[in-house]
């Protein structure tokens, strides 16, 4: 065997062994940042949905938006004078199978809305009184009745609280069923 095979072979070797060492550096800064993330495809659209009290209206929306799009979407919600989360909205949500987890009422100020695609706003109070936000985003206007602004006892909430979720779900389910 000559010298120069010799040196060809020697050479290949480390070229090989730095890729593979290159490789697997690559290799494991990507798990790093998939592990902070995971399953997240980097061009989901950035949904805000926009209330007054953020209460019922957008918290329904916000849960039974990430319930039918599962990962296709970053969803969250917010309010203008955020009231608390209602807790007949939780009940009509649990009914339908939807998680709750990680769900709070917050003010719209909390959001970064340099990161938003798309605003949302689910009643009239919030669409005419909604702060400058900046970002360039597309704007609907979804209204919706106030279940909890219904006189009654708790079933007649109950039940105006069941038919706005299903209005919502519709509404969302339309949306998605028309988005490529």
């Amino acid at each position: 065997m000559s010298l120069r095979y010799f040196i060809v072979l020697a050479v290949i070797g480390l070229a090989l062994g730095m890729a593979w060492v290159l490789s697997r550096s690559l290799l494991n800064r990507l798990q790093a940042d998939s592990s902070k993330m995971p399953n997240m495809p980097a061009d989901r659209m950035h949904v805000l949905i926009l209330c007054t009290g953020n209460s019922c209206r957008s918290i329904l929306a916000e849960a039974i938006w990430r319930h039918l799009a599962g990962d296709r979407y970053v969803v969250q919600s917010a309010g203008t004078q955020p009231k608390g989360i209602h807790p007949l909205t939780l009940r009509v949500l649990a009914e339908r199978g939807v998680p709750t987890d990680g769900l709070r009422s917050k003010h719209v100020r909390e959001i970064d809305t340099s990161k938003i695609d798309l605003l949302v706003t689910v009643c009239d109070s919030a669409r005419d009184s909604c702060p400058y936000l900046p970002g360039n985003f597309r704007r609907l206007h979804w209204p919706f009745d106030d279940p909890p602004a219904f006189p009654g006892g708790e079933e007649e909430q109950l039940a105006v609280f069941r038919r706005v979720r299903d209005e919502i779900w519709q509404r969302i389910a339309e949306f998605l069923g028309s988005q490529p």
